[in-house]
Formats: C-alpha cells, sequence, structure tokens
C-alpha cells in the first residue's frame, strides 16, 4: 500500500465510521522480538487529550491482545480497504492463543517507522501510539443503564490512552 507520513494537523477521518463501519486493527506488542498481536476493534475515539492528539481503545481483559498491551509500552491502529473486511473478521474472531490468526488472515505485519509495536502492510492508515494512561471502566460510573447490554459476562474493558506519534496514509486520508 502507498502510504505517505501525514502530519497530525492535516489527519482527515470521520472517527465513528472509521471504528464502527470500517473496524481497526489492533496491534501491541514488539515486532523486532517477534512478540505482538493483533486484533481488531470497533470501538475506540480519536481526539485531543492533555493537548496532544490521543487515541482510546478498549480491551477485554480476556482477550490475548490485552496482555500484550500490558506488557509493551506501544500499539498501533491500522485501516484497511473492504477487501480485507474477511481477514479483519477472522482476526476479531479468533485467538492468537489458538494459533497464528495473523498467517491466517494473510495480512502482512512489518515494521513501524517510531513504536515497537507492528504494522500491515496491506493497511490505507496506521497510526502508531505511545501508552500514556490505562484505567478499568467502573461500571459504578455508567450514567445510562443500556451500557449494561454489552457486558452480560460484567467483564469491562480496560481503558487505554495513546498519544500519536505518528500517522501514515493513503491520499484518502490527507488534507
Amino acid at each position: 500500500m502507498n502510504r505517505n507520513p501525514i502530519e497530525l494537523t492535516n489527519l482527515r477521518i470521520q472517527p465513528h465510521d472509521l471504528f464502527d463501519n470500517q473496524w481497526l486493527l489492533l496491534a501491541a506488542g514488539d515486532f523486532t522480538a517477534g512478540d505482538f498481536n493483533a486484533m481488531t476493534i470497533g470501538w475506540g475515539a480519536v481526539g485531543t487529550m492533555w493537548s496532544k492528539p490521543f487515541v482510546m481503545v478498549a480491551v477485554r481483559h480476556s482477550r490475548y491482545t490485552f496482555q500484550f498491551m500490558e506488557k509493551y509500552n506501544t500499539f498501533t491502529l491500522s485501516g484497511f480497504p473492504a477487501q480485507y473486511q474477511d481477514a479483519l473478521n477472522l482476526l476479531g474472531s479468533k485467538s492468537g492463543r489458538d494459533g497464528d490468526k495473523i498467517r491466517e488472515s494473510g495480512l502482512t505485519p512489518i515494521a513501524s517507522s517510531m513504536v515497537a509495536a507492528p504494522s500491515f502492510a496491506e493497511a490505507e492508515l496506521v497510526i502508531e501510539c505511545r501508552k500514556v494512561y490505562e484505567n478499568d471502566l467502573n461500571p459504578a460510573h455508567f450514567m445510562d443503564e443500556s451500557i449494561y447490554r454489552h457486558y452480560p459476562k460484567r467483564d469491562f474493558h480496560r481503558i487505554y490512552y495513546g498519544w500519536i506519534e505518528k500517522a501514515f496514509g493513503t491520499n484518502k486520508y490527507a488534507a
């Protein structure tokens, strides 16, 4: 994929569409060490926090990627063209504990430019992030009872904030 660096002030995304419809691949770990995993996510946010561009992602404790998010201080988010929807479905429904789901998906992990976590050759958008905050969702603070329907097992997410270190994308994402 032909991606170019994008100044963060020129990054153009539709955040809700990106997470809810296109989906993103969250990767955490160390590419060089071969110690990483990835999972498809549909929940998150992009914005400004503490005067810096950031992303927020949510990972359940039960997910295999959780241990990589805990062990390493960087992660990436990769967005893909629609033709990779089947690969993202697989990466969101299978666990890396049970085999090499990344290889099975047909996607190609590659080194990122500024963080240890991998990116993917086929991605049209890559956002490289450094963790700066994490905390578990506390259901005592839910102000809308309908949120509970997302947690029938009461397996609440850990929320991670990451400062955006670098973004790369096709012309679709650049102003």
